[in-house]
């Protein structure tokens, strides 16, 4: 593989490449750093209240199957943010003038063709850098967008943005960061914090901040969208104890587990959970732990919060960003906040 130099401060920086397709692909410490996966199978599986982060579901399986779960009609965040984007993206791109686009958790990337569209329409060019946890994911979106864009520089990024946000590669700004899907609503409030901090750490003045918020709506349309009647979320849900039996040489049985998720109207969030169907012991023997579930245990694998206006404005102001736009959806059922570092 080529190696792909850049200059950082006057310095050259490697650990760049260009795979086979010609796209520049950076890989940073958080894409290999397994131990950090073992800890938190440790963590969240050793002890009485089991529990998994949900970063860990996107392997290239589990990446499809949530793109099938964006098709579902239950589903309604994923198009509902993207009318808001189709609606929206050239007055956001007037506004910013960014000369790069750095999206957090870029999944498929299919709801940042409205900006690279809107670019169009505007006649300047962006740099697009997606950043994700599935390099397989990366390569199929870029390939995807390559094809319909074909002045589009990109640079794909793998990594964890948990802990790698210091290590995003250097841009000349303004950069303009997407963080879409309602996925800060995956993060308890303490998480979401330290995240919206260290982005902001990583942030120059200058530069601009696009959240997606799913909102608050009613309970009914809530649970159904995380019970879709065609099984893609049961299905991802469950997908999750194969990525631990591939990593961590463990022996779940998919058949011992149910799909369980619903609206916590006392916490404001949706929950989903792994139960197990009977009583009976894992093995994970790469890391040594054997864990004991009881029928009717859960694993915690996603929150999903839900949001006010008023809460969407204390957690940004509480980061340390100041509210510069507000975009909501008609039904009141998502907003897109855009935001800058105090």
């Amino acid at each position: 593989m080529e190696q792909n130099t850049r200059v950082v401060d006057g310095r050259d920086v490697r650990g760049g490449s260009r795979d086979k397709t010609g796209f520049a692909l950076v890989r940073l410490p958080g894409s290999s750093r397994s131990s950090g996966f073992d800890r938190d199978v440790r963590r969240g599986l050793a002890g009485p209240r089991k529990q998994l982060p949900p970063k860990y579901f996107y392997d290239a399986r589990g990446s499809l199957l949530f793109e099938r779960i964006c098709g579902t009609p239950e589903y309604y965040p994923t198009r509902t943010e993207s009318a808001l984007l189709a609606r929206h993206a050239r007055g956001i791109l007037d506004q910013v003038a960014p000369g790069t686009l750095v999206e957090i958790g870029s999944g498929s990337s299919e709801k940042t063709d409205h900006f690279f569209a809107a670019c169009e329409q505007l006649g300047f060019y962006v740099r697009y850098q997606p950043f994700d946890v599935c390099d397989e994911a990366l390569r199929a979106a870029a390939a995807r967008l390559r094809s319909r864009y074909v002045w589009l520089d990109m640079e794909l990024l793998v990594g964890d943005y948990a802990v790698d946000l210091p290590a995003l590669p250097y841009s000349e700004g303004p950069r303009l960061f997407l963080f879409l899907g309602g996925t800060i609503g995956n993060l308890n409030h303490d998480e979401a914090l330290t995240f919206l901090a260290a982005l902001r750490n990583a942030m120059h003045p200058e530069d601009f901040l696009l959240l997606g918020f799913d909102r608050i709506k009613e309970k009914r349309v809530l649970d159904a969208a995380y019970n879709d009647a065609a099984g893609y979320t049961a299905q991802f849900n469950l997908n999750l104890l194969k990525v631990l039996n591939a990593r961590l040489d463990a022996d779940f049985d998919v058949r011992r587990f149910a799909h369980v998720a619903f609206f916590n109207e006392d916490e404001g969030q949706i929950e989903m959970h792994l139960q197990a169907r009977c009583t009976h012991e894992v093995s994970m023997s790469r890391i040594g732990l054997v864990t004991r579930f009881v029928e009717g245990e859960t694993i915690l694998t996603e929150i999903s919060r839900k949001f006010t206006p008023e809460g969407m404005r204390a957690l940004l102001e509480a980061a340390g960003f100041r509210w510069r736009r507000h975009e909501e959806a008609d039904s009141g059922y998502f907003s897109l906040v855009l935001v800058t570092p105090t």
